[in-house]
C-alpha cells in the first residue's frame, strides 16, 4: 500500500527547522518537562496490564532522556536505545543515564563481558530513517514525540521494521484539541485585524487515523484511547512562555515586523486574557492520545509469495465442521 498523503493542511515535515527549534530549547526545556513526565507516568501504569519481557528496548524521540532510567529500571535485563532527531536534546539525554556502566570497572573482565552492555544508547535520526537493523528491538516507547513528525503515515512502518515479529509499540501524542484556546485566540486577532490567517501552532493527527495507520503499517490489534488534561496559568504572558518552551511552533514565520508586531502580540495577550476563568485563570487543552500495538506476523514474503504458518495448516477446515 502507499503511503497516504500527508493530513490536509498540515505542513511540509521539515527535519532541519526541527531539529534547530529543538537544539535551542534543549537547555531550558526542564522548565516545561512537567508535561511529559505526567504522561510517562500514565503510560507505565497501563503498562503494568500488558506482559512483555523485552530483550531490547528502543525509546523513540527520547528527548532530554528522562524516561530512560524508568524503562532501564523496569528492563533491567534489556539494553535500552534512544534516539531524537535534535543532539542538543541528546547531550541533555546523556545526562540522566543514571544507570551508567561505570561500576563495571569493579568486575573481572570476563564478567563484564558476560554482562555485556545494557547501559542507553543514543543516536540522532529522524523518526522515519531510523539507523537500525529490521527487528532490533522488542519494545518501541515513544512518549509525546510523533506529533513532531508531520507524516506519521511514513513513521510508523518504519517502527514497524525495526520490532522484531510480536514486538510492541507503544507512544502517547498529542490530538487536535491541544491548544485550541491559543488557535482561537490567533484567529480572533487576525480576523480583527485584516490579517492573512497563518499556521502559529502544528496540526495534531485524529487517533482514529492513527489506528486506521497502524493497521496499514503492519501493526495488529491496536488500543488507542485518549484523555484530556487542561494546564492553567495565571498570566497570558507565562502561557506563551511555556508554548515556546515545547517548541509549538515550528513552522511560524513572523511576515511581520516592528509597531505592526507588537500591536498583534498586544491583541493576542489580551485575546487571551478574555478567555480568564471565573476562578482566575487561563486554560490551555491538551488532548493525550495512547495508543499500543503489537507487530504482526508477515503473511507474505518480501517478493510477495504467501506465508502459511504450520499452526495454521487445518484451521479453514476445522472452522466449517
Amino acid at each position: 500500500m502507499s503511503p497516504t498523503p500527508p493530513q490536509s493542511g498540515r505542513p511540509a515535515y521539515d527535519s532541519r527547522r526541527l531539529r534547530q527549534i529543538f537544539d535551542r530549547r534543549a537547555a531550558n526545556f526542564d522548565d516545561v518537562a512537567f508535561l511529559p513526565r505526567e504522561i510517562a507516568q500514565r503510560m507505565r501504569e497501563r503498562l503494568e496490564y500488558i506482559k512483555v519481557a523485552p530483550a531490547s528496548v528502543l525509546d523513540a524521540g527520547c528527548g532530554a532522556g528522562e524516561d530512560i532510567p524508568a524503562l532501564r529500571e523496569r528492563f533491567p535485563e534489556a539494553p535500552v536505545f534512544g534516539t531524537d532527531l535534535s543532539r542538543g536534546m541528546l547531550e541533555r539525554a546523556r545526562h540522566h543515564d543514571s544507570g551508567d556502566t561505570s561500576w563495571r570497572r569493579f568486575l573481572p573482565a570476563t564478567l563484564g563481558k558476560a554482562l555485556g552492555a545494557r547501559g542507553p544508547r543514543f543516536a540522532q535520526a529522524d523518526f522515519a530513517a531510523l539507523p537500525f537493523a529490521a527487528g532490533a528491538f522488542d519494545f518501541i516507547w515513544s512518549n509525546l514525540s510523533l506529533h513532531w513528525h508531520s507524516r506519521p503515515d511514513l513513521v510508523f512502518p518504519e517502527w514497524q521494521r525495526v520490532l522484531r515479529v510480536n514486538g510492541l509499540l507503544m507512544f502517547s501524542t498529542l490530538g487536535p484539541d491541544t491548544l485550541k484556546e491559543l488557535r482561537g485566540a490567533y484567529a480572533e486577532v487576525e480576523a480583527a485585524h485584516g490579517v492573512s490567517s497563518r499556521k502559529h501552532v502544528i496540526d495534531f493527527v485524529d487517533m482514529h487515523d492513527l489506528g486506521d495507520m497502524l493497521v496499514e503499517s503492519g501493526f495488529e490489534i491496536p488500543v488507542i484511547d485518549q484523555e484530556t488534561i487542561t494546564i492553567t496559568y495565571k498570566s497570558p504572558e507565562s502561557l506563551l512562555a511555556d508554548v515556546r518552551r515545547w517548541g509549538a511552533y515550528p513552522f511560524e514565520r513572523e511576515a511581520i515586523a516592528g509597531a505592526a508586531a507588537r500591536r498583534l502580540r498586544e491583541a493576542l495577550l489580551a485575546a487571551l486574557e478574555a478567555r480568564r476563568r471565573p476562578d482566575g485563570t487561563i486554560a490551555l487543552t491538551f488532548e493525550v492520545i495512547y495508543g499500543h500495538a503489537w507487530k504482526a506476523v508477515p503473511r507474505t514474503t518480501a517478493e510477495g509469495h504467501g506465508i502459511v504458518r504450520i499452526e495454521d495448516i487445518g484451521r479453514g477446515s476445522s472452522r466449517n465442521r
